[in-house]
């Protein structure tokens, strides 16, 4: 069976483009809340599960070590704009472990932030490592590899202490299996691997609730995303959609996106987990469908539920400012 249509994309009064997805609510329990399209299908959620990756950061000692607070537990959990501050922020989190930005894996890019990129341009500057959307992570990884006293260097490897840890700690959460036959190479090099969406989503409603987890892990879970929904423009940035709509309802909501059209996030106080991907890697369509699944789910709050709604619906413009279309829920979220 095809995925349903959750998007569409109109011009004038027809229907331009329609995006295809899948999207999982789950308690933690595993009981599913929501669940359209096929949901058990593997995807690699990338960027998406930045908070599950660094709870290691947290547990093992190393975010209390390096006096880690909210912004810099935020920014670990990621894909920042290449803003100014994001950038040093990433180079502060590693001197406090004795390193600089020579000892990112992560490679250059320039910043995503318009602005930023064309004061970059004017200066001649050159994109460095604290600049990429993952440097967070990375500095979080940087500093559990030094707190644990292994040599960082190649810590982006498969066999790796950071790599190892992290691919357990996914896996016990997920209850999924993690391993060569479904992993491959993200953007900022490290592992990604492809597993069931209602697993993914299972995992991020165990975050959210506890349930399931020991106490020092459920401890951590909820440091991470408490930080993240405190400070959610470091998390993301300057009016992108994390940041956004975590601020919209401050402390009810955490969200993180990842490649290729998939959204992941939470809703502790009724401990779900969500996780949904719009099957052709479309971010525009993702973002509708992570806006009309919340406002599904906080359906009891009329207020937040429509402000949800309205951001899930865009209106487009041409270069005249001319109003040409929307993009809107459909099907079964409109």
């Amino acid at each position: 069976m095809p995925n349903p249509v959750l998007v569409e994309v109109t011009r004038g009064q027809m229907v331009e483009s329609r995006h295809r997805g899948m999207a999982v609510v789950v308690d933690g329990e595993g009981k599913v809340v929501m669940s359209l399209g096929e949901v058990e299908t593997p995807v690699f959620p990338r960027s998406a599960v930045k908070s599950m990756q660094a709870l290691a950061l947290v547990e093992s000692g190393a975010a209390d070590r390096y006096g880690f607070g909210d912004k810099e537990l935020a920014l670990a959990c990621a894909s920042h704009s290449g803003e100014p501050e994001h950038m040093r922020l990433a180079g502060d989190i590693v001197a406090r472990a004795g390193l600089s930005e020579s000892d990112f894996e992560c490679g250059c890019h320039w910043s995503s932030e318009q602005k930023v990129l064309i004061e970059q341009a004017r200066a001649g500057d050159k994109p460095n490592q604290l600049g990429n959307n993952c440097s967070g992570k990375h500095a979080g990884f940087l500093c559990l590899s030094c707190h644990a006293g292994v040599d960082h260097y190649g810590y982006v490897g498969y066999d790796h202490f950071v790599q190892t840890t992290v691919r357990d700690v996914m896996s016990d959460l997920t209850g999924a299996s993690l391993g060569h036959e479904n992993c491959g190479t993200d953007g900022c090099s490290i592992p990604t691997y492809a597993a069931p969406l209602n697993k993914i989503a299972h995992g991020f409603a165990r975050m959210a609730s506890g349930v399931g987890l020991g106490a020092e892990r459920a401890k951590a879970a909820n440091r991470l995303m408490s930080a993240c929904m405190a400070e959610p423009w470091y998390v993301a940035g300057t009016g992108r959609a994390c940041t956004e709509l975590m601020r919209l309802a401050p402390g009810r909501i955490f969200a993180k996106t990842g490649a290729e059209g998939v959204f992941c996030a939470t809703i502790p106080e009724k401990g779900y987990g969500i996780a949904l991907k719009c099957e052709d890697g479309a971010t525009r369509g993702a973002e509708a469908m992570i806006g009309a699944v919340l406002s599904k789910l906080f359906k009891d709050d009329q207020d937040l539920s429509a402000k949800l709604d309205g951001w899930s619906r865009k209106t487009m413009k041409n270069w005249n400012g001319i109003e040409v279309g929307r993009i809107r829920p459909a099907g079964e979220l409109a």
